[in-house]
């Protein structure tokens, strides 16, 4: 039996993906095993339950598994970069299953110290899906560190980092904005609120705009629990407004994204407050990034003669 399984390994949660022959997915499974919560047993635990019953095909893994917290640490790849370089930073450990784990390495932007896990995967799989966007595209993946990225010719050629999720959760747990506010509510009007003052804040930036989170609630203006979503709005809404502002990233054409569909919906919302046109969000594109690279590498058998290229062993 030939195929893959691929692994999506990031902070908080572990996602596997069994993949057939023509490197369509089979089944996906995910776990809370991020590299910071991982069972008894550690990285082999993890690894054994997510893929019970599984047959015993090549695993390539992408995310936070290389950093040097992780399982095996893979340096990073400075940008430009596409599949082909990518697949020749592979490095691959022993799991105790008597089978090889090989792992991808991220980037690393040296113009701006900034630094992806995971992302350029997700990249790389959206590319085969949309091949179209292959010689110049933008792309944004939402999350708790979103990132901005420019394609070109192929390659991930820039791409930065708005820790938008991270503040938010700080925000929300510790913060004196969301005291009082219980649970949050679905609060689209609140929402948009507050990307629109994100957005109309102007050279000042939204966190000039913080403290009306809290001002508004005790003037009676926002209910106590609208207050997250009007937090949520406003970062989403920075996020956005000093993207546009910094014209690193052209936008001229639709703007496509990556990741979770609820959270990419807040941003289409977002964004047509900027009369700004995003994508629908593709999924599992790290599972069809993974593919790619496992295809080059010669890790799967894809009817090529072509020799299985070497992988560093640690």
């Amino acid at each position: 039996m030939s195929g893959l399984i691929g692994l999506d390994w990031g902070t908080s949660s572990l996602r596997a993906y069994r993949l057939d022959e023509a490197g369509a997915i089979r089944e996906t499974r995910a776990r809370p095993w991020g590299i910071r919560h991982l069972p008894e047993g550690g990285f082999d635990a993890a690894l054994t339950d997510i893929t019970e019953g599984w047959p015993r095909l090549p695993r390539l893994a992408c995310g936070m598994v290389g950093s040097r917290q992780g399982w095996l640490e893979v340096p990073y790849m400075d940008l430009p970069a596409d599949t082909a370089q990518l697949g020749s930073a592979v490095r691959s450990l022993r799991a105790k299953d008597g089978l090889d784990v090989h792992i991808v390495s991220g980037l690393r932007n040296p113009q701006v110290a900034d630094v992806m896990r995971g992302e350029e995967t997700q990249l790389l799989g959206a590319l085969a899906l949309r091949p179209a966007l292959i010689p110049d595209s933008t792309w944004i993946l939402p999350g708790t560190h979103s990132k901005w990225a420019r394609v070109r010719d192929g390659a991930v050629t820039d791409f930065c980092t708005l820790m938008t999720g991270e503040l938010f959760a700080l925000l929300r747990q510790h913060s004196i904005l969301c005291a009082g506010s219980g649970d949050a509510a679905v609060d689209p009007d609140a929402f948009a609120r507050g990307v629109i003052a994100a957005r109309d804040s102007g050279s000042a930036g939204a966190f000039s705009r913080l403290f009306s989170a809290r001002a508004s609630m005790l003037d009676g203006a926002l209910a106590p629990d609208a207050v997250p979503e009007y937090l949520s709005g406003l970062l989403i809404g920075e996020e956005l407004r000093s993207s546009l502002a910094s014209n690193r990233f052209p936008h001229d054409a639709p703007l496509q994204l990556i990741g979770d569909a609820a959270l990419c919906a807040r941003y289409r919302l977002a964004a047509s407050h900027f009369d700004l046109d995003l994508a629908e969000p593709l999924l599992d594109a790290a599972a069809h990034g993974l593919w790619q690279i496992a295809c080059d590498i010669g890790l799967v058998n894809t009817g090529s003669s072509t020799a299985p290229k070497e992988i560093s062993s640690w």
